[in-house]
Formats: C-alpha cells, sequence, structure tokens
C-alpha cells in the first residue's frame, strides 16, 4: 500500500516537471524524450556546444541521472562519450544538479569541475577500501 502511494506521488511530481519546461538562461532548449525531466544545449565561453540531460533511470537502478555530453556539427550529440555524469535521490535534486552544471559550463569551468569530482571520488574509493 505505501509501495503505491509512493509510485503515485513520483508520478504526479514528475508529471509536473515535465509540464513546465525548466527555463535556463542562454541555454538552448531541446525537446525532452520519453524519460527526459530537462533537456538543454548550454554553450561554453570557447563555443564549444555540450548536451545537458537529466533523466529519470530508475529502471536501471540509478536513479535520476545528469549527464554532460559533447555536442558536434551543431546537431550530433556524441552520447557514448559522456563528459560527466550524476545520479541523484529525487527529481528535484536532479533538476537542481541540471541548473548547476548549465551555470558551470556557461563559465567556462566543466574540464576543471570533472578533474575535481574525479579527484573527490577516487579520494572517496581508497577511504572506503581502507576500511575493510
Amino acid at each position: 500500500m505505501i509501495d503505491r502511494v509512493v509510485l503515485e506521488q513520483d508520478r504526479e511530481m514528475l508529471a509536473s516537471i515535465r509540464e513546465r519546461p525548466l527555463e535556463i538562461p542562454d541555454a538552448y532548449p531541446v525537446k525532452l524524450q520519453v524519460l527526459d525531466l530537462a533537456r538543454h544545449v548550454v554553450v561554453a565561453p570557447d563555443g564549444k556546444r555540450y548536451v545537458l540531460a537529466t533523466f529519470d533511470d530508475r529502471r536501471l537502478g540509478r536513479g535520476f541521472v545528469t549527464a554532460v555530453y559533447p555536442q558536434q556539427n551543431g546537431y550530433l550529440t556524441l552520447y557514448r562519450l559522456v563528459i560527466y555524469e550524476h545520479s541523484s535521490n529525487t527529481p528535484q535534486e536532479a533538476i537542481e544538479c541540471h541548473k548547476r552544471l548549465a551555470k558551470i559550463i556557461q563559465q567556462g569551468q566543466l574540464l576543471q569541475f570533472v578533474k575535481q569530482a574525479k579527484a573527490e571520488a577516487k579520494t572517496e574509493a581508497k577511504a572506503g577500501q581502507g576500511s575493510r
């Protein structure tokens, strides 16, 4: 019974997010795909374009995923070349991550952010191994 209530609340929340598309200043909205919460093309100061996608990937056990992909020739999105990916537990957290990443890209700080995130993940992994 509780699971059914939670699922219904999730459906309502996701429907409300999809009804009101997320607007990001100076980013181009892209038509949402089936599981998307938000999708934009964001341009860095150097002119490089990135697709920023936030989608529901709970069926694969990854929660709500926000991912950054390079874009080439103004239309070709290189999905197999994920630059950065983050999993969130709730749609609200995922949307906040989407907004934060858009700002990071627009400020030209994506590569520094990714390096820092990888270093932090490595540190956490080492700490996890040491506690065994």
